[in-house]
């Protein structure tokens, strides 16, 4: 490599640059190859990241769209236009079984009794099925020991204390 390819422009940030990093008037013999494997490694690399955040935007949107069809289903099954409401979502076994609680009467939140059903399927005209659920008595979280009066799927899925 002889000096003249690694001079650096005087007078532009480049100058300013060590030898090392500063762009040269002439690649050193030899490195096309190299080159070329690292840019394809780097495309690669850069189309994979692409791809898993186009992936994980549409997850995401698709978790949001469904939440949204669990607040509108209690709701309508409920006859409550409440706003405080605690969604659910079954992370552990990767399915579409989610689960939101409300309180039955007006108050605060969690200061009432809460009815907490569990919904499950696609989103059909903006709701979901309720497959069961389960009430809590006020000011406690969602504790299976807590549960009672259990309906549908939740008790016989073992949901509820028995």
């Amino acid at each position: 490599m002889s000096e003249a390819s690694t001079k650096p422009i005087e007078g532009t940030l480049a100058g300013r640059l060590p030898g090392w990093l500063a762009p040269r008037e002439l690649d050193p013999r030899g490195t096309g190859q190299l080159r070329l494997v690292e840019t394809t490694l780097l495309l690669l690399a850069g189309l994979l990241l692409a791809i898993a955040t186009i992936n994980d935007l549409v997850l995401q949107t698709r978790v949001d769209h469904r939440l949204v069809a669990d607040l509108r289903t209690w709701r309508a099954y409920t006859g409550h236009d409440y706003r405080n409401l605690f969604p659910g979502q079954d992370i552990y076994g990767h399915s579409t079984r989610d689960q939101v609680c409300g309180n039955t009467s007006p108050g605060g939140a969690r200061e009432r009794v809460q009815l907490c059903l569990v919904v499950n399927g696609p989103v059909s005209h903006g709701r979901r099925t309720v497959t069961g659920g389960w009430y809590l008595p006020p000011k406690v979280e969602d504790v299976r020991s807590y549960r009672y009066a259990c309906f549908g799927s939740a008790k016989g899925e073992g949901r509820c204390p028995r």
